[in-house]
């Protein structure tokens, strides 16, 4: 018997046979025209690229509908057959070649829930800013011996977290929600947080205010005696107050900003700035408003520091979060803050220029007082304003996720947002 024959003859021979049979049928080549296919190379059949084919019958009359099918079977153009070449990654798999789909939500409605809040939340920030920097203006007249300046700070002071407590209830619903939130402590949680400050800070308030009474109380008899307690535990009760003031200033800057809507979440480094100048400018509104000029040096000095932490927050919102800034730009959120900007300034700028003057003292406190009201509520609507339109929710994440594809830090500015 013969040996067999080597491994590769026996492989030559099985690969004739492939050939054979295979020319047999028509085969579909993504060769260019005019050239063989491996198979007929390997089997020594030859190309018949100009000769006739079984089906080109209708070619001689004219109609090439056949030849045409046939040449869309056989053969394609070069440059058609590189673009749908596929191509291979280093891993193996298909590299797809998918258009980027555009931004867009279901029938264009918003993809996240906008804030249920209404102007009670926009007011109920710019109370609570409001009583803080009284405070402070309160402690600082009652530090350095200036009774007016006491005075004013803590009866504004009472009067602003009355009204704070006021627009929350009334945005809760009912008094006893207030009541619940009391019966846990959630560092972790800011409206769980701002309860607690709120109770701190009230009470303290209110006795501090209250202790101004003590002037007009007789001398003799128990309410003597209260008069002459009142001043005291007024002194105590204001410092308090005064320690728990930047607290209750800032909460509620963490708070917008704990929140999924766009444009206030991602401003965190500044919505808790803009909202200590805003408290700081405001008490000194009330300062200059209420004081004496010789009495008034501490209520410029906070009117100088709450403007320029206002205005370096409010810029950075306005230039730093790229698409985010929009809507703190644009409609009226934008024409709120460009309002509260230019009397933040003029009111900085009356305070020190008008030292001697009552009047420009005056004036000046009525616009910060009007320019912190207008910078809370053009952060409110501008936050408002994000979560309704669904591209600042879509968008800034499509660029997050691109990032961490890329491997790659978003521009530190985010001022170019992608083309939509």
């Amino acid at each position: 018997m013969t040996p067999p024959g080597p491994v590769g003859d026996r492989f030559r021979r099985f690969r004739e046979r492939l050939a054979a049979e295979g020319s047999l049928r028509p085969r579909v080549s993504d060769e260019q025209p005019g050239t063989m296919g491996g198979a007929e190379r390997a089997g020594g059949v030859e190309a018949t690229s100009g000769g006739a084919h079984p089906n080109d019958s209708d070619t001689a009359n004219g109609n090439d509908t056949a030849g045409s099918r046939r040449g869309d079977l056989t053969t394609r153009p070069g440059a058609e057959a590189s673009d749908r070449r596929r191509r291979r990654r280093g891993g193996g798999g298909e590299e797809l070649r998918v258009p980027e789909a555009q931004f867009t939500s279901y029938y264009s409605r918003p993809v996240l829930k906008a804030p249920v809040w209404k102007w009670d939340i926009a007011a109920y920030l710019f109370t609570g800013g409001l009583a803080a920097g009284s405070s402070l203006l309160a402690a600082g007249g009652q530090l350095t011996g200036r009774p007016a300046l006491r005075r004013a700070g803590r009866v504004t002071a009472l009067a602003a977290v009355s009204a704070s407590a006021v627009f929350l209830v009334k945005d809760l619903g009912r008094p006893a929600r207030f009541h619940h939130m009391l019966r846990v402590a959630k560092p972790t949680s800011p409206m769980s947080m701002g309860t607690w400050i709120l109770t701190a800070y009230g009470p303290a308030a209110g006795v501090a205010a209250i202790a101004e009474a003590a002037g007009v109380l007789p001398r003799h008899g128990l309410l003597g005696l209260a008069g002459r307690a009142l001043p005291p535990i007024g002194h105590a009760a204001g410092l308090l107050a005064a320690g728990a003031a930047p607290a209750l200033a800032t909460y509620t800057g963490v708070l917008l900003a704990d929140t999924a809507v766009p444009s206030w979440h991602e401003a965190y480094p500044e919505l808790p700035v803009i909202f200590a100048g805003s408290a700081l400018a405001s008490g000194a509104g009330v300062g200059l408003l209420a004081a004496p000029p010789a009495q008034a040096g501490p209520a410029r000095r906070m009117a100088v520091a709450g403007a320029a932490l206002e205005l370096y927050g409010a810029h950075r919102v306005e230039t730093r979060l790229g698409l985010l800034s929009e809507p703190y730009r644009l409609g009226r959120p934008g024409r709120l803050l460009r309002a509260g900007r230019l009397l933040t300034a003029g009111g900085a700028a009356g305070a020190l220029l008008g030292r001697r003057s009552r009047m420009a003292g005056a004036l000046s406190g009525t616009a910060l007082l009007a320019a912190s009201v207008l910078t809370r509520f053009g952060i409110f609507y501008g936050g408002v304003a994000s979560a309704r339109d669904p591209r600042y929710t879509v968008v800034p994440q499509r660029e997050r996720v691109e990032a961490r594809r890329t491997g790659m830090d978003l521009p530190a500015d985010r001022a170019v947002p992608p083309a939509v």
